[in-house]
């Protein structure tokens, strides 16, 4: 039995479809959507299989699309395009909703076919599963080459997020590993000026303009800017009101393509809250982007400040964390660390460990002359040279990367376009 959901928002369609679709004796309709965030919502309850909507409802677009896929509900599109011009104009509606992931379109004058349409697109879904069955890939094939994704996560109030950030990513490259730094912050990027790269296209607005028009993998290396001989950056947004220009399957597009190159680091904002209007199967929420960063990571680098709001934060951040990420590592990092406090690296340690698990606990030493010597130079904080906080940040690093056998004092860097 296929259950469908059908959303036709007052189209002429509607009557006919539901009649040739309810006369089938393998199918039920479950639900007459009002609209699309009403379909949306109905399809998180994981009761559908299909949803048969009409192909210009309003709002449907990759998310929606995504949405849908999510929760195991195949989309079918009925047009009326082609019924008084000859199909010319189905064919580029097809086009389109393929793009962004619609599998089938029905005309309108053709709804005796949509049936078997759904049933194709059904079957065809279950044809791409993993199967116990399914034969082994042959022994002499070469492994795909993957890096790890290293998410860079931290609560309100600027604990350090960006610069270790940055200085992960830099430590990375140091060590001949291939590496992406991503600035995936929501609510406006800055690494790009913190590290010298002065453009004026953000490289993540370009790729999620790119990953709309399924082009992307082709252009991945044009939305990167060069900092080194392994160390790129995909520049973040310009202003924060821009966040809506960024959908969140462009950062998995984006992660899916630099893990290819080697490793990837994604700084990202503060909030896991999601809206009400998403839960409801709205538009993605602005923290929809570092939610997504974070369930992709294969590494969580949380950032704390080691002053008592700071550590206060911490301790709930974690907490909540671990409730979106149950299994990824997660490292903690008390950054700004200095004698003036008055508490021990041991008393710190008690107080973040109280509170929820953790993988590992590291300490970065406040070094104030040194971070804004980086950034009034433009420059990673290990092009300043060795100090006590760049030894810290390898120490963090050696946490799941090996350390090489003899480290270089400065990271090398190549010409910025």
């Amino acid at each position: 039995m296929i259950v469908m959901l059908v959303v036709a928002s007052g189209g002429s369609w509607e009557p006919e479809a539901l009649r040739v679709l309810g006369e089938h004796p393998q199918m039920v309709v479950l639900k007459r959507c009002v609209d699309l965030p009403d379909l949306l919502a109905t399809a998180t309850s994981g009761q559908a299989q299909v949803a048969v909507l009409g192909a210009s409802t309003a709002g449907l677009d990759v998310a929606a699309v995504d949405h849908l896929h999510r929760h195991g509900v195949r989309p079918v599109a009925v047009s009326s395009a082609g019924a008084a011009n000859g199909g010319g104009d189905l064919d580029a509606v097809q086009v389109h909703l393929r793009r962004i992931g619609v599998p089938a379109v029905v005309g309108e004058a053709d709804l005796a076919s949509l049936p078997d349409v759904v049933s194709r697109v059904v079957e065809q879904a279950d044809t791409r599963e993993v199967r116990p069955d399914a034969a082994p890939a042959p022994p002499d094939a070469p492994p795909e080459v993957r890096g790890r994704a290293v998410a860079v996560w931290g609560p309100a109030g600027a604990p350090g997020r960006s610069l270790v950030a940055a200085a992960v990513a830099a430590e990375l490259a140091r060590r001949r590993r291939p590496t992406v730094l991503v600035d995936a912050d929501p609510y406006g990027g800055t690494l790009g000026q913190a590290l010298g790269v002065m453009d004026e296209v953000s490289g993540l607005l370009a790729a999620s303009r790119w990953t709309v028009s399924d082009q992307l993998a082709e252009r991945f290396a044009s939305v990167q800017r060069g900092l080194g001989p392994c160390l790129s950056i995909i520049t973040g947004l310009p202003r924060p009101e821009r966040w809506s220009e960024v959908r969140p399957e462009s950062v998995d597009e984006i992660v899916e393509l630099a893990r290819r190159q080697g490793d990837v680091v994604l700084d990202t904002g503060f909030g896991l809250d999601d809206e009400p209007t998403h839960q409801l199967g709205g538009r993605p929420s602005r923290n929809q982007l570092t939610v997504g960063a974070l369930e992709l990571a294969d590494e969580v680098v949380v950032v704390g400040a080691a002053d008592p709001v700071g550590l206060s934060r911490l301790a709930r951040g974690v907490v909540e964390l671990r409730e979106l990420v149950p299994t990824a590592p997660v490292r903690v990092v008390v950054n700004r660390m200095r004698p003036s406090l008055g508490w021990s690296e041991k008393d710190i340690a008690q107080m973040v460990t109280g509170f929820a698990r953790i993988d590992s606990l590291h300490f970065l030493p406040d070094d104030r002359t040194g971070v804004d010597r980086a950034l009034v130079a433009g420059r990673s904080l290990l092009e300043g040279g060795e100090s006590a906080l760049t030894r810290a940040v390898a120490g963090l690093v050696d946490a799941w990367v090996p350390p090489t056998p003899v480290r270089q004092r400065t990271a090398g860097r190549g010409r910025r376009r």
